[in-house]
């Protein structure tokens, strides 16, 4: 008897026992889990607080009726000089380029919201990308002025410079026609470089945000990462031809071999050159350039250390007329801040838009003010164009097939070593003779 009561009594008391562990338990898993979930609500609250956008009432009217009354009024606040300077070309063509894109590009047509309300204008747009071109700030640099905050900027920016390549960029970045080639032969031959169409080199624009795998790729030495811009200028500064994008860990030499610049010649589509040197006649163009291009017949070097008068004239006028393209890198900078100042974009197609677009804009600003700097008048040429050396064949047709067999003969005559000697000793000859009796005088 007293070993069965004995046992009643464990059990019991094992029995109450896993009652009160299993309570305590629960409870204290229930209150770890409600603070938990309340630890975790109370983080994607956070979340949704932080995800939502902060809306600032800029009052855009302000800004383009301020706009208006500065710069587009019948009396504006600020005379045509100092619209010059902050726009980078007179009134006229600044409206000429809104009133394009505002008719033929959709985000600069005027719209209305639901209320009502009038968007952000065609000139707050077109004026927030010129600024941002211009001075090369922040996307939040115009916010204050014209009341456009930075991700608007931005989105201006990147149509304008698309609707700037899509409008302007067949007429502005076209290869020269036959009268444009005409006219600069007849500059070139003027200047002393019968058949010279321009001046050819690169320069570098540092990419500030090069995506880390690529630094090696475009950095050179222990410097910074840039994108190389290979041109070729003439006289008036316009850019003929423009190619943006090889590494800037190449040369020149590396960046010739990758350039479309001499495709047309090339395919045959470009228009027959002909003109005389010393009593030579030659049919292909040339181009002046420094001393890392190598020796072909459409490239002319200057004589690195000359000997005798000949050599020094011919020396000194081709170093001056080559500052053409250098030239024309100068004002392009200092005329879109943008592509002096490090790169601040990730994409290098952005990059390589904006570059083009501001190719673009400065060909037209060229064209615009060109007759108010150059030293050259073109009736003059246009009048006594029978009288020089340098034709272009108009009857030659640019469309003629082209084969393996001419492409690679035209490629031999462009590499042409013994050829590029004789016409750069009929140039120095021929400059000796034009430009020598000033030197004697002098």
């Amino acid at each position: 008897m007293a070993s069965s009561s004995h046992n009643t009594f464990d059990g019991s008391m094992d029995d109450a026992f896993d009652q009160y562990f299993d309570q305590a338990f629960d409870q204290y898993f229930d209150q770890a889990f409600d603070k938990f979930s309340n630890a975790y609500g109370d983080q994607e609250k956070e979340k949704k607080r932080r995800k939502q956008r902060a809306y600032f009432e800029r009052n855009r009217e302000e800004g383009d009726l301020r706009l208006w009354n500065d710069y587009f009024s019948d009396i504006p606040t600020y005379p045509p000089n100092l619209f010059r300077r902050r726009f980078r070309m007179n009134k006229h063509l600044f409206m000429h380029i809104v009133q394009r894109l505002s008719n033929e590009v959709q985000f600069f047509q005027p719209k209305k919201d639901a209320l009502g309300r009038v968007s952000l204008s065609p000139l707050q747009k077109c004026t927030a990308a010129i600024r941002i071109l211009a001075y090369g700030n922040a996307a939040d640099a115009v916010d204050e002025y014209l009341r456009l905050g930075a991700t608007t900027t931005r989105s201006c920016l990147e149509h304008f410079v698309d609707g700037i390549i899509s409008l302007f960029g067949e007429e502005y970045l076209r290869r020269p026609t036959p009268a444009d080639l005409q006219r600069l032969l007849d500059i070139g031959e003027y200047r002393g470089f019968p058949g010279m169409v321009g001046s050819i080199d690169c320069m570098h624009w540092e990419w500030k945000n090069c995506p880390t795998a690529w630094k090696g790729q475009y950095t050179r030495g222990l410097g910074k990462p840039t994108i190389v811009l290979e041109a070729v200028a003439s006289y008036d500064l316009w850019i003929w031809h423009a190619f943006f994008g090889p590494p800037g860990t190449l040369n020149d030499i590396n960046v010739l071999d990758r350039s479309p610049v001499f495709d047309d010649i090339i395919n045959g589509q470009a228009p027959q050159v002909t003109y005389s040197v010393n009593g030579r006649e030659y049919h292909l163009a040339y181009y002046l350039t420094d001393g890392i291009y190598p020796k072909w017949a459409t490239f002319i070097q200057s004589i690195p250390l000359p000997q005798g008068p000949k050599a020094v004239l011919f020396a000194q006028r081709q170093e001056a007329v080559r500052k053409d393209v250098e030239r024309a890198f100068g004002v392009l900078q200092a005329r879109f801040a943008i592509v002096k100042n490090p790169a601040l974009f990730w994409d290098k197609v952005k990059i390589g838009k904006i570059m083009r677009a501001c190719i673009i804009l400065h060909n037209m600003i060229v064209e615009d003010e060109r007759d108010g700097y150059t030293l050259f008048d073109g009736s003059e040429f246009q009048e006594a164009e029978d009288n020089g050396s340098s034709h272009v064949d108009l009857t030659y047709s640019t469309d003629m097939p082209s084969n393996i067999v001419n492409m690679m003969s035209v490629r031999t005559r462009i590499g042409d070593r013994q050829m590029h000697q004789q016409l750069k000793a009929d140039l120095v000859e021929h400059i000796w003779r034009k430009f020598g009796r000033d030197e004697d005088n002098n």
